[in-house]
């Protein structure tokens, strides 16, 4: 397992009402209502927020728009490197509330 691995399982405990599950063939974790917020992806974290947010993210180094169909990103999805893996459970925390509150509002 990678270091990346072990730091997805890791933040992934911290979301009891949550549960891993896959997305686009990779490991993510999903709300109780199984909505994906988060995702490990070529050892990187992926993550949901809303736009103002990923704009913010895309200034850090190696960070760039979820695209895993080569040509049409997800623009409210965004990868960020290892690098940067100190920032990982807060952004999980945060997509967590932002996908939480999409939910409610359907």
């Amino acid at each position: 397992m990678t270091k990346a691995e072990e730091l997805f399982h890791k933040i992934a405990v911290d979301f009891p009402d949550s549960k891993t599950g896959k997305m686009f063939g990779t490991l993510c974790i999903k709300n109780s209502k199984g909505k994906a917020f988060a995702m490990l992806w070529k050892d990187e974290i992926v993550v949901k927020l809303n736009v103002d947010d990923v704009d913010k993210i895309l200034k850090l180094k190696g960070t760039k728009h979820f695209d895993p169909m080569n040509g049409r990103p997800m623009k409210e999805w965004v990868r960020l490197p290892n690098e940067h893996s100190t920032q990982w459970k807060k952004l999980v925390e945060k997509s967590y509330i932002y996908v939480a509150k999409q939910v409610k509002m359907k």
